[in-house]
């Protein structure tokens, strides 16, 4: 379960990314966070890892309160929240199952725990014949499913997706989301923040809408309620701020 509670999220002291949002999102969720650039997306993103700590409020996963987190001791939640980037964020010199092995290596898991995990993700998100190429070798799709895998091997309860097809052709955008539909269905909570229109108001997914950091809609089937400039818009077309 994440709760946020009264969150708001401040940069210089004055700047809003956040402001004083309340939501929960069961386990097991897949959720779509849209919004224009500069809405508060990512800022949602780095609170839930603790890249940020909020301005005021408490955000918590299941009973911790994950702002109260110490800096030694947030390890442990990065092994509950998974997280894939728009730009991959692979190392070059390294192999698609070195990249996705480090996660393990890095916890202490027996190197046969790890060929075995590794190559279990690396089949979920069809790479296994891969393993050996380097990212370099790979497709933008292939990238991405790379990171993806690394971003589930460590097994977390939830899978953040910051923009995860924002960079790829049509085809190769669905075939991710299906990946990570498929996670979804496994029983891990997945939350994507997209500006993909057509991926967002195809599933009907829940979808939460941030503008200028306020959560203006919480819809339980939504869709994209941006015109082509990213302004907001009423469903009828006129641009509005949602209650």
């Amino acid at each position: 379960m994440i709760y946020f509670n009264n969150v708001s999220k401040y940069y210089s002291g004055k700047i809003p990314g956040l402001v004083d949002v309340t939501l929960e999102i069961k386990p097991g969720e897949f959720v779509f966070l849209i919004g224009p650039s500069g809405s508060g997306k990512t800022t949602f993103l780095r609170l839930l890892i603790r890249d940020l700590i909020p301005s005021s409020g408490t955000i918590m996963i299941d009973t911790v309160d994950i702002s109260k987190f110490a800096a030694s001791n947030i390890f442990t939640l990065r092994r509950k929240v998974g997280i894939v980037f728009q730009d991959f964020k692979l190392l070059l010199d390294r192999t698609v199952f070195e990249n996705v092995a480090m996660v393990l290596e890095i916890i202490g898991k027996p190197e046969r725990d790890i060929e075995d995990g590794v190559m279990n993700v690396l089949g979920l998100v069809g790479l296994a014949e891969k393993k050996n190429l380097f990212p370099m070798q790979l497709s933008a799709g292939e990238m991405q499913r790379t990171s993806i895998a690394r971003a589930i091997v460590g097994g977390p309860k939830i899978l953040l997706a910051d923009e995860p097809t924002g960079n790829l052709d049509p085809d190769t955008a669905w075939g991710i989301i299906e990946i990570l539909k498929e996670i979804n269905a496994l029983g891990t909570t997945v939350i994507v923040a997209s500006h993909n229109a057509d991926i967002v108001n195809r599933l009907k997914k829940r979808t939460l809408t941030l503008e200028h950091g306020r959560m203006v809609r919480d819809e339980a089937k939504g869709r994209y309620h941006l015109d082509k400039s990213g302004k907001m818009m009423h469903k009828g077309g006129k641009h509005n701020v949602a209650t």
